[in-house]
C-alpha cells in the first residue's frame, strides 16, 4: 500500500517567517509505516551506490539521514551549524528562503576513499544541498547521490543542484 504522503503533512502558514509556508513532517515521523517508508525508500534506491558514508543537515536531516545510514550499513556524518563541533571542521554557508546560515562538519569526518549521500528531510530552494556538496567537495569524497523525502519543485531546487552537481537526486515526495 502506498502512503499518502500528503494526508500527514501540515502546512504552516507565515512560519518561521510572513510569506514562507513551513511543511511540518512530525506527522510523518510519528506514523511507522510512513517513517519506515521514507526510511526504506530512500535507502532501497541507493543500495547499489556504494555508499559508505551519510550526511544530514541538521537537524531534521539528522532524523532521516541517521536511519538511512543504518539501512545502507553506512556510517553518520552529522552537519551542524557553527560552533557545535568540538573539533577542527570544514564550513559552508548557505541561503535560506528566508535568511542564510552555515554548516559544519569535523575535517576528518570524510575521506578521499568514501563514497557520500546526503540526506535531508526537504529540499526547497537548494541553498542547504549546496552546502552540504561543498563539504563533502573539501574532504575529497564522492558525491553517490541526494536523497530526499521532500521536494519543494516549485522553487525549483534541482536547478540550484545541477549547478553544483550532476549526482543523481530522489525526491520521495514532491510538492508542485
Amino acid at each position: 500500500m502506498a502512503i499518502a504522503y500528503e494526508d500527514l503533512i501540515i502546512d504552516l502558514p507565515d512560519y518561521p517567517a510572513p510569506g514562507v509556508v513551513f511543511k511540518d513532517i512530525t506527522p510523518v515521523l510519528a506514523d511507522p509505516e510512513a517513517f519506515a517508508s521514507v526510511v526504506e525508500g530512500i535507502a532501497s534506491h541507493f543500495a547499489d551506490a556504494g555508499i559508505t558514508k551519510v550526511i544530514g543537515a541538521e537537524a531534521r536531516g539528522f532524523i532521516i539521514g541517521a536511519p538511512v545510514a543504518v539501512a545502507l550499513h553506512a556510517g553518520f556524518i552529522p552537519a551542524r551549524k557553527p560552533g557545535r563541533l568540538p573539533r577542527e571542521t570544514y564550513a559552508a554557508t548557505y541561503e535560506l528562503e528566508y535568511g542564510s546560515d552555515a554548516l559544519e562538519i569535523h575535517k576528518d569526518a570524510l575521506t578521499p576513499d568514501d563514497v557520500v549521500l546526503i540526506v535531508d528531510d526537504l529540499v526547497a530552494t537548494g541553498g542547504t544541498v549546496r552546502a552540504l556538496v561543498k563539504l563533502v567537495e573539501d574532504t575529497g569524497a564522492t558525491l553517490g547521490g541526494l536523497g530526499f523525502f521532500m521536494e519543494l519543485g516549485f522553487l525549483h531546487p534541482r536547478e540550484a543542484i545541477a549547478e553544483v552537481t550532476d549526482a543523481e537526486v530522489l525526491s520521495l515526495y514532491v510538492v508542485e
